[in-house]
């Protein structure tokens, strides 16, 4: 077993910062946060965003879009905005590889990453 786990990779994807924080944005009553999100995976394209409170409930949010194509080795930043009532609630961001039906084979696993909100 400890010779598979040498030998494997694992592809997933890197979502940066790993604790973001919140700024006021260019609107009253709204925050923002900048992010950067890499593909590592060849198998995958689409990228879903999410913001989660500590229950994994979703908290509204804002951003260009949701869903990210991000083709295999290259890297986009985005913005993600939210009022800013929903501060305290804000608790997570993540990104959840989104896998082709026609392309889903038993061996695709999709991969989830999540940053901590920072105060």
């Amino acid at each position: 077993m400890i010779l598979a786990m040498l030998v494997g990779s694992v592809n997933a994807h890197d979502m940066t910062p790993t604790y973001p924080k919140w700024k006021a944005a260019h609107v009253s009553g709204v925050l923002k946060t900048k992010m950067e999100l890499l593909n590592k995976r060849k198998d995958v394209e689409y990228y879903e965003i999410g913001v989660f409170d500590s229950n994994w409930k979703n908290v509204p949010f804002v951003t260009t879009y949701k869903i990210l194509k991000l083709p295999y080795t290259q890297k986009v930043t985005f913005d993600i905005y939210i009022n800013e009532s929903d501060r305290s609630r804000a608790e997570y961001v993540c990104s959840q590889s989104k896998l082709r039906k026609e392309d889903k084979v038993r061996t695709a696993v999709s991969s989830r990453i999540c940053s901590k909100f920072k105060d």
